[in-house]
């Protein structure tokens, strides 16, 4: 097996090639960032509940909603609240 020589110029392009990378997975990432409003599916997927447990929620006013034309948003901000507020301490 030869030795392969690496140049500057080598390097240089491999450093462009991974600062774009790296560019490409902040981007996805801030992409990725969570959104202000859910919808139902989104909701039932993130607390891992029934379309009838959301419901239940929504009726004793466990989760706050809003309800524009007939989609149901739920701010996200407000659910990571409720579980936080309803969090149960063991104590050991």
């Amino acid at each position: 097996m030869g030795a392969k020589i690496i140049t500057t110029e080598d390097l240089y392009v491999f450093k462009l090639e991974l600062l774009e990378d790296i560019k490409k997975l902040l981007q996805n990432q801030a992409g990725s960032s969570q959104k202000k409003w859910l919808r139902s599916p989104e909701v039932r997927k993130l607390l891992g509940i029934s379309s009838g447990t959301l419901q239940n929620f929504r009726i004793n006013g466990t989760l706050p909603y809003t309800k524009i034309g007939g989609v149901l948003f739920y701010d996200y901000q407000k659910i990571m609240e409720v579980l936080e507020k309803n969090r149960i301490h063991n104590k050991f």
